[in-house]
């Protein structure tokens, strides 16, 4: 075994390259090392590419992966090497208030600076047995279409789900999707599975309005702002939504997305907030409720989402739309810069 390994390091703005750096060790006993299979870029990744954000040159990128535990530490007693696991975001202790109540993103233990360097050849996963999904079975069983699926079970999928299970989607509403991204196709695919009759995805791309009515949108707005609203307002009789979902995080999606729900109706907000303000007092005058924030990863996917994928209930893995291995990330980088592809994915090694 090598003390170093090939990993995706951001340059500076606009640039990544893959670098030689230290293959990550065991530090603490319940921690375990994942050699990856696939990781992918998220579109939170493009803040910081595009130079909106700030992230330290020189730093490891990714947070979404899957992989197969090479190493694990002593305390870890429910994965074994040899395990195909889902290496979520969020990496929760298990047993303070915030994990106990489902809330693993929030975890009060969780490590400063939160889990990143996955697009990485190695990567050391924090509090293993909890933070760590496995999937069932022998991981040669499962073929491309079915990892993809997994992999976006580390974040997107459970993402887009989280803003439904917010935005409350019950069975026959209409929900509204802001953002045609792969969170917002998340956001469609999710609504869908809790039972809302109408979805109506805000989309002006052709291709991801054709993924979003592929994972169960019935209404396609391309328009923005007061045009947006006018739409929905039409497309509703004058009503306005039971649900809606906010999965973009700009100024412009926040202030329409609370404007076009119904009296009562809630708005499940995931996108990362970007200079994003909300205007409570008008929430207050037409009741209108705003929940959201980092989603539960490790706890949908093993109630929900793990056993969706494996039953062949989605696929969400259709919104990889480009593929690249861990030598070509610029170009997967560039390809969502560019809105060449939806989501992008790396393929970083076989099972």
């Amino acid at each position: 075994m090598t003390n170093s390994m090939k990993a995706a390091v951001f340059v500076e703005p606009g640039r990544m390259e893959v670098h030689e750096v230290p293959r990550p060790v065991i530090e603490k006993p319940d921690d375990a090392i994942v050699r990856v299979i696939k990781a992918c870029v998220c579109g939170s990744d493009l803040w910081w590419f595009r130079g909106i954000s700030q992230r330290p040159h020189g730093s490891l990128t990714g947070h979404e992966a899957i992989g197969i535990i090479d190493e694990i530490g002593d305390e870890v007693r429910d994965l074994q090497p040899g395990d195909l696991v889902i290496v979520p975001f969020t990496h929760g202790c298990g047993h303070c208030a915030a994990c106990r109540a489902g809330f693993e993103a929030n975890c009060v233990n969780a490590e400063p600076g939160g889990n990143a360097g996955y697009q990485a050849e190695y990567l050391r996963a924090a509090k293993a047995d909890t933070a760590l999904v496995k999937v069932p079975g022998d991981p040669k069983s499962y073929g491309d279409a079915t990892l993809d699926s997994l992999l976006t079970l580390a974040d997107v999928m459970a993402t887009g789900y989280h803003a439904a299970v917010s935005a409350e989607v019950r069975p026959g509403d209409t929900a509204v999707v802001f953002g045609d991204g792969a969170v917002g196709l998340s956001g469609v695919l999710s609504a869908r599975m809790r039972g809302a009759s109408r979805i109506i995805a805000m989309s002006r791309h052709e291709d991801r309005a054709a993924l979003a009515r592929a994972f169960g949108a019935t209404d396609i707005v391309p328009e923005r702002g007061d045009d947006a609203v006018a739409r929905v307002m039409e497309l509703t009789y004058g009503d306005g939504a039971d649900a809606v979902l906010e999965c973009v995080g700009s100024a412009q999606s926040i202030e329409t997305a609370v404007r076009v729900g119904r009296p009562g109706s809630t708005v499940g907000r995931v996108g990362v907030p970007h200079d994003a303000h909300i205007d409570v007092d008008a929430l207050f005058w037409r009741n209108i409720g705003l929940k959201g924030g980092p989603a539960s990863v490790a706890t949908y996917d093993r109630e929900v989402l793990l056993p969706a994928v494996l039953s062949g209930m989605i696929e969400p893995g259709l919104m990889f739309t480009g593929a690249f291995d861990l030598y070509h990330v610029q170009d997967a980088y560039e390809a969502m810069d560019q809105r060449r592809a939806i989501k992008s994915l790396i393929n970083i090694s076989e099972i």
